[in-house]
């Protein structure tokens, strides 16, 4: 018997979305009101070098955390979900996939931003027929066996109704302290580099499932985000284009976003 989750998966890969260019990628802002200064910057964006693409699309972990629809309320949320509508009725078409930390993100949401949910995995076809898969990232993590265990319970969809009927401030504190230990591995993954490959590659994506997503989409480029690694990828069965993540509250600013454009993908810097 196939499982629900791979049937739609396979699906996905093979009814590939078509887009227009130019196409602007972009992954892990983490947006939160106590980062004032990144989301001034996705804000920036928005209001300038966005306004040149027919199709933003963003990889998930738009948001430090998402614990329900009802977060919709919140002045800032309300601010970002006015700001993609903007985007969106200026031309530009917004998709949205899920990530690790907004994957509750939901349809009161998307049709607050004027935003298109895309499945993860999801074919990308430009205007020229290029074809190119995109994922979070976190689903191809899967060396990292605890994670994907968490993973496969929290995508269930009993699960997340039973956490979604929880008292609003339940829910937050819950995602509060998750992120303080996510932010605690991470701080500890930084410092593998002179630890084995295997250590090193617990934070990152296995090679076999990525080249098991090349195969299965028959396609030759990826993109993702999810490691905060940016760099592109020479893999045996194509390119892989990891996303920069963005935070402009610390003392080195970073952040860019990948932009497809007469079939060449390139990265560019967001100014501040």
């Amino acid at each position: 018997m196939i499982d629900a989750a791979h049937a739609s998966q396979a699906s996905a890969l093979k009814t590939p979305v078509r887009v227009s260019g130019p196409v602007f990628f972009i992954s892990d802002l983490h947006l939160t009101a106590s980062m004032p200064a990144t989301a001034a910057a996705f804000e920036r964006f928005l209001r300038t070098r966005a306004r040149e693409a027919r199709t933003l699309v963003i990889l998930g972990d738009f948001f430090e955390y998402w614990v329900g629809d009802e977060e919709l309320a919140d002045p800032f949320h309300q601010h970002i979900a006015g700001l993609l509508a903007e985007l969106s009725a200026a031309g530009t078409r917004v998709l949205f996939m899920h990530g690790n930390r907004d994957f509750l993100l939901g349809k009161r949401f998307l049709n607050a931003a004027h935003a298109t949910l895309l499945p993860d995995p999801t074919v990308l076809e430009a205007d020229d027929g290029q074809r190119i898969v995109l994922a979070h990232g976190d689903a191809l993590c899967t060396r990292d066996t605890a994670y994907m265990r968490f993973r496969h319970w929290t995508r269930k969809r009993w699960v997340q109704r039973i956490f979604l009927s929880m008292p609003l401030r339940w829910r937050l504190k819950i995602a509060q302290k998750m992120r303080a230990e996510s932010e605690a591995g991470r701080a500890i993954s930084a410092n593998v580099a002179g630890e084995p490959r295997a250590a090193a590659m617990m934070g990152d994506v296995a090679p076999e499932a990525v080249d098991a997503l090349l195969k299965a989409s028959n396609t030759s480029t990826l993109i993702h985000g999810h490691t905060h690694r940016p760099q592109l990828h020479h893999e045996p069965s194509g390119c892989r284009w990891v996303l920069s993540d963005w935070d402009f509250d610390q003392a080195q600013p970073r952040g860019s976003f990948l932009k497809l454009q007469d079939g060449a993908l390139t990265v560019e810097q967001v100014t501040t």
